[in-house]
Protein backbone atom coordinates (compact mmCIF):
# COMPACT_ATOMS: atom_id res chain seq x y z
CA UNK A 1 0.00 0.00 0.00
CA UNK A 2 1.55 3.14 -0.84
CA UNK A 3 2.05 5.89 1.75
CA UNK A 4 3.35 8.79 -0.29
CA UNK A 5 1.90 10.98 -3.14
CA UNK A 6 3.70 10.33 -6.34
CA UNK A 7 5.23 13.66 -7.03
CA UNK A 8 6.97 12.56 -2.80
CA UNK A 9 8.16 9.00 -3.71
CA UNK A 10 9.45 10.45 -7.39
CA UNK A 11 11.39 12.99 -4.67
CA UNK A 12 12.22 10.32 -2.24
CA UNK A 13 13.96 8.25 -5.10
CA UNK A 14 15.83 10.93 -6.27
CA UNK A 15 17.26 11.77 -3.13
CA UNK A 16 18.11 8.24 -2.23
CA UNK A 17 21.05 8.39 -5.54
CA UNK A 18 22.79 10.64 -3.20
CA UNK A 19 25.99 8.77 -1.91
CA UNK A 20 24.81 7.77 1.66
CA UNK A 21 21.48 8.47 1.63
CA UNK A 22 18.95 5.48 2.26
CA UNK A 23 14.82 5.61 2.09
CA UNK A 24 14.16 7.16 5.64
CA UNK A 25 17.30 9.76 5.34
CA UNK A 26 15.54 10.81 2.34
CA UNK A 27 12.01 10.23 3.62
CA UNK A 28 12.94 12.96 6.46
CA UNK A 29 14.54 15.23 3.83
CA UNK A 30 10.76 15.79 1.98
CA UNK A 31 9.51 16.17 5.39
CA UNK A 32 11.95 19.22 5.85
CA UNK A 33 11.46 20.46 2.10
CA UNK A 34 7.10 20.50 2.35
CA UNK A 35 7.72 22.25 5.89
CA UNK A 36 10.50 24.77 5.01
CA UNK A 37 9.26 28.09 3.83
CA UNK A 38 9.31 28.63 -0.12
CA UNK A 39 11.73 31.25 -0.29
CA UNK A 40 14.48 28.61 1.63
CA UNK A 41 13.45 26.02 -0.94
CA UNK A 42 14.00 28.70 -3.83
CA UNK A 43 17.31 29.27 -2.49
CA UNK A 44 18.04 25.69 -2.57
CA UNK A 45 17.10 25.18 -6.04
CA UNK A 46 18.96 28.58 -7.35
CA UNK A 47 21.79 27.17 -5.33
CA UNK A 48 22.19 23.78 -6.85
CA UNK A 49 21.72 25.55 -10.46
CA UNK A 50 24.56 27.82 -10.20
CA UNK A 51 26.88 24.76 -8.69
CA UNK A 52 25.67 22.73 -11.77
CA UNK A 53 26.07 26.25 -14.08
CA UNK A 54 29.48 27.56 -12.33
CA UNK A 55 31.67 24.80 -10.71
CA UNK A 56 34.11 23.62 -13.14
CA UNK A 57 38.01 21.28 -12.65
CA UNK A 58 40.92 23.81 -12.67
CA UNK A 59 42.78 23.68 -15.35
CA UNK A 60 46.30 23.20 -13.37
CA UNK A 61 44.58 20.92 -10.64
CA UNK A 62 42.01 19.57 -11.39
CA UNK A 63 40.04 21.12 -8.26
CA UNK A 64 36.67 22.22 -8.19
CA UNK A 65 36.80 26.13 -9.37
CA UNK A 66 34.43 28.53 -10.53
CA UNK A 67 37.29 29.93 -12.25
CA UNK A 68 40.06 29.01 -14.86
CA UNK A 69 41.99 28.39 -11.95
CA UNK A 70 41.02 26.96 -8.04
CA UNK A 71 41.86 29.33 -5.10
CA UNK A 72 44.92 27.28 -4.09
CA UNK A 73 46.48 27.46 -7.46
CA UNK A 74 46.35 31.11 -7.58
CA UNK A 75 47.57 31.76 -3.95
CA UNK A 76 51.58 32.49 -4.05
CA UNK A 77 51.93 32.06 -0.54
CA UNK A 78 51.45 28.03 -1.06
CA UNK A 79 54.91 25.78 -1.67
CA UNK A 80 53.99 25.52 -5.57
CA UNK A 81 57.46 22.85 -5.67
CA UNK A 82 55.64 20.85 -3.39
CA UNK A 83 52.44 18.98 -5.25
CA UNK A 84 50.01 16.31 -3.40
CA UNK A 85 48.50 14.05 -5.41
CA UNK A 86 44.90 12.75 -4.47
CA UNK A 87 41.71 11.11 -6.38
CA UNK A 88 38.95 13.35 -5.53
CA UNK A 89 38.17 17.42 -5.07
CA UNK A 90 37.15 16.06 -1.44
CA UNK A 91 40.44 14.71 -0.56
CA UNK A 92 41.59 18.31 -0.89
CA UNK A 93 39.12 19.82 1.33
CA UNK A 94 39.67 16.87 3.70
CA UNK A 95 43.56 17.69 4.02
CA UNK A 96 42.96 21.36 3.74
CA UNK A 97 40.71 21.44 6.83
CA UNK A 98 44.46 19.94 8.82
CA UNK A 99 45.78 23.05 8.52
CA UNK A 100 49.53 21.13 7.87
CA UNK A 101 49.81 20.95 3.88
CA UNK A 102 51.04 23.96 2.34
CA UNK A 103 52.01 23.12 -1.23
CA UNK A 104 49.99 22.32 -3.80
CA UNK A 105 47.58 19.55 -5.40
CA UNK A 106 46.93 17.27 -7.89
CA UNK A 107 43.93 15.87 -8.74
CA UNK A 108 43.75 12.56 -10.58
CA UNK A 109 39.49 12.11 -10.74
CA UNK A 110 39.72 8.47 -10.18
CA UNK A 111 42.02 5.75 -9.20
CA UNK A 112 43.09 2.31 -11.17
CA UNK A 113 40.06 0.11 -10.49
CA UNK A 114 40.11 -3.14 -13.22
CA UNK A 115 37.24 -4.36 -11.80
CA UNK A 116 35.46 -1.39 -12.80
CA UNK A 117 37.23 -0.55 -16.07
CA UNK A 118 39.37 2.05 -14.96
CA UNK A 119 42.52 2.47 -15.88
CA UNK A 120 45.32 4.76 -16.13
CA UNK A 121 44.47 6.50 -19.26
CA UNK A 122 40.69 7.60 -17.77
CA UNK A 123 43.22 9.46 -15.06
CA UNK A 124 44.89 12.73 -15.07
CA UNK A 125 48.12 11.11 -15.19
CA UNK A 126 49.36 12.69 -18.14
CA UNK A 127 48.67 16.50 -16.76
CA UNK A 128 50.86 15.72 -13.60
CA UNK A 129 54.05 13.82 -15.59
CA UNK A 130 53.89 17.23 -17.19
CA UNK A 131 53.43 19.34 -14.03
CA UNK A 132 56.60 17.85 -12.58
CA UNK A 133 58.71 17.60 -15.80
CA UNK A 134 58.39 21.52 -16.26
CA UNK A 135 57.28 23.56 -13.12
CA UNK A 136 60.37 22.35 -11.25
CA UNK A 137 58.85 20.33 -8.48
CA UNK A 138 60.96 18.95 -5.64
CA UNK A 139 58.58 16.71 -3.53
CA UNK A 140 55.61 14.84 -4.59
CA UNK A 141 53.24 13.03 -1.57
CA UNK A 142 51.16 10.17 -2.78
CA UNK A 143 47.90 10.74 -1.01
CA UNK A 144 45.45 8.17 -2.63
CA UNK A 145 43.21 6.35 -0.60
CA UNK A 146 44.17 3.26 1.87
CA UNK A 147 42.03 0.75 -0.12
CA UNK A 148 43.00 -1.73 -3.17
CA UNK A 149 42.73 0.85 -5.63
CA UNK A 150 44.00 3.49 -3.62
CA UNK A 151 47.08 1.33 -3.08
CA UNK A 152 47.35 -0.04 -6.88
CA UNK A 153 46.88 3.83 -8.15
CA UNK A 154 50.10 4.56 -5.88
CA UNK A 155 52.30 2.00 -6.72
CA UNK A 156 51.88 2.76 -10.70
CA UNK A 157 52.58 6.37 -10.24
CA UNK A 158 55.55 5.74 -7.79
CA UNK A 159 56.89 3.73 -10.86
CA UNK A 160 56.13 6.62 -12.88
CA UNK A 161 57.73 9.32 -10.91
CA UNK A 162 61.01 8.05 -9.36
CA UNK A 163 62.76 8.29 -12.38
CA UNK A 164 62.37 11.39 -12.55
CA UNK A 165 64.31 11.97 -9.05
CA UNK A 166 62.05 14.29 -7.34
CA UNK A 167 61.59 13.05 -3.79
CA UNK A 168 58.71 11.48 -3.52
CA UNK A 169 56.55 10.51 -0.27
CA UNK A 170 53.41 8.30 0.48
CA UNK A 171 51.35 9.34 3.82
CA UNK A 172 52.42 7.78 6.50
CA UNK A 173 51.01 6.26 9.58
CA UNK A 174 47.54 6.65 10.43
CA UNK A 175 45.33 5.99 7.84
CA UNK A 176 43.67 2.69 8.33
CA UNK A 177 43.82 0.22 5.57
CA UNK A 178 40.84 0.45 3.06
CA UNK A 179 39.67 4.06 4.75
CA UNK A 180 38.78 6.82 2.48
CA UNK A 181 40.96 9.79 2.91
CA UNK A 182 38.00 11.83 2.79
CA UNK A 183 36.41 10.10 5.91
CA UNK A 184 39.83 10.34 8.63
CA UNK A 185 39.50 13.41 11.08
CA UNK A 186 42.09 16.21 11.00
CA UNK A 187 44.11 14.82 13.56
CA UNK A 188 44.73 11.51 11.72
CA UNK A 189 45.13 13.41 8.52
CA UNK A 190 47.69 15.95 10.19
CA UNK A 191 49.66 12.73 11.51
CA UNK A 192 49.47 11.22 8.13
CA UNK A 193 51.43 14.26 6.31
CA UNK A 194 53.85 14.69 9.34
CA UNK A 195 55.08 11.48 8.92
CA UNK A 196 54.69 10.84 5.62
CA UNK A 197 57.54 8.43 4.03
CA UNK A 198 59.72 7.99 0.94
CA UNK A 199 58.59 5.31 -1.61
Amino acid sequence: MATHTESIEKLIERLMKFPGIGRRSAERMVTYILNAPRDEIRGLLDALSKVKENVRFCRICNNFSEQELCRICQDNRRKKDIVCIVEKPSDVSAIEKTGSFNGVYHVLLGSISPLEGKGPSDLKIDSLMRRIKEDNIREVIIATDADTEGETTALYLAKLIKPLGVQLMRLGIGIPMGSNLEYADTTTLSKALESRRPV
